[in-house]
């Protein structure tokens, strides 16, 4: 059964939330508003929405903690929306569990783009997982490097043994940089790839695209707890992108 479209829209400017809302509602989402973080945090518990999208700057708990809270019970698609364009403010939004931050005036056309991207991709719950995940034959589907080990069918990730939390886009970024191997994965690779597109030549990466694949990337290797200059994992190459380190 088709998931229900429903989003909740947490904004304190009541012209942007209604803008948002007319957005979600052409795309063809019933939507419910809320005006703080903490009325939205309700709405997102009464209504599992799929998409949410969040204000950074509002009274009350701001953006970065509302997403947080959102993230202990909730897998929904969040996108963070900030007049705020510094690289360090995508950097706490991403950290804080959003899919994706689009800076302040936004294009409606765009911000219907992104969240039918991130709508061809899979969906993370909130649940864990089955210790053994199989796939559909019986056989384990695990892409492994150096004692990391990924599972797509179950979106699992495990380092030496230990379970490793990654929000989707870094679980996307990190299946696909295991299965290029020795490849060289270009940030325009990686933020197509991110939005359900393959490189043909004539798509449009942007610069704040490519700067939110690095921003993942960083998360992603605090979060395995390896450095940049001596990776394990992920290896830097300057000027084109990623790839997995020599075995």
């Amino acid at each position: 059964m088709e998931e229900a479209r429903v989003a909740v829209v947490i904004e304190d400017e009541e012209d942007i939330r209604s803008l948002l809302s007319a957005v979600l509602t052409q795309a063809g989402f019933e939507v419910h508003g809320a005006a703080n973080g903490y009325d939205g945090l309700e709405l997102v518990r009464q209504h599992d929405p799929l998409v949410t999208t969040l204000d950074v700057n509002m009274p009350g708990i701001d953006g970065f903690e509302t997403a947080k809270r959102i993230r202990a019970f909730s897998g929904t698609y969040i996108v963070m929306l900030s007049a705020r364009t510094e690289e360090i403010d995508a950097l706490q939004g991403l950290e804080a569990g959003a899919d994706d931050y689009v800076a302040k005036p936004f294009r409606p056309r765009e911000l219907r783009a992104r969240i039918d991207a991130m709508l061809r991709r899979p969906r993370h719950h909130v649940a864990a997982p089955p210790a053994t995940p199989e796939a559909s034959d019986g056989a384990p589907t695990w892409l492994e490097h150096q004692g990391l080990r990924l599972n797509t069918d179950m979106r699992v990730v495990t380092v030496d043994g230990e379970d490793l939390d990654l929000t989707r886009s870094e679980f996307d970024i990190l299946a696909d940089l295991l299965a290029a191997g020795r490849r060289v994965r270009g940030k325009s690779d990686l933020a197509l790839m991110l939005r359900g597109e393959q490189f043909t030549g004539v798509e449009f990466v942007s610069d704040s695209d490519a700067r939110a694949i690095e921003v993942h990337v960083a998360n992603l290797r605090r979060k395995l707890g390896e450095s940049p200059t001596n990776p394990r994992w992920i290896e830097t190459v300057r000027g084109v992108g990623y790839r997995l380190t020599a075995p």
